[in-house]
């Protein structure tokens, strides 16, 4: 289970709250009353679909029902960090590239209990009964 951070209640929340509503910072056409067929086709229907770090949007549904953005490991399935509508994300696909080869472990923005690694190798060991 995930427990996904709300940026607006600060608070860490069970995942079953939170509701997916697709990428985060799509632009609509410049000019919609001149826009051609390709480029409302392009804006309605497709995305990106990255292996790696993406930008989603996230509606807390049972909480405060604002909508905000989580940086997303699409591999890992690792929660980057969340923030408000309007805001610019501080973690992108290059930045987390170079966090990762300086050994820097992400997690600022929520946590997730599936697949974590006890504290110490004494925690994981299973003990005689």
């Amino acid at each position: 289970m995930f427990y996904i951070h709300c940026p607006y209640c600060q608070e860490y929340r069970e995942e079953e709250e939170f509701h997916p509503r697709g990428e985060a910072h799509l632009m609509r056409p410049k000019d919609p009353d001149n826009a051609t067929d390709e480029e409302w086709g392009d804006y309605l229907f497709f995305r990106k679909n990255p292996r790696g770090v993406h930008h989603e949007m996230w509606v807390h549904s049972v909480g405060c029902r604002k909508f905000f953005n989580i940086t997303r490991n699409t591999v890992t399935y690792e929660i980057l960090e969340t923030y408000r509508m309007g805001e610019q994300p501080s973690i992108t696909a290059e930045t987390e590239k170079v966090r990762k080869e300086q050994g820097v472990q992400t997690a600022d923005g929520g946590w997730q209990t599936i697949g974590a690694q006890p504290e110490s190798k004494a925690l994981n060991e299973e003990t005689s009964s």
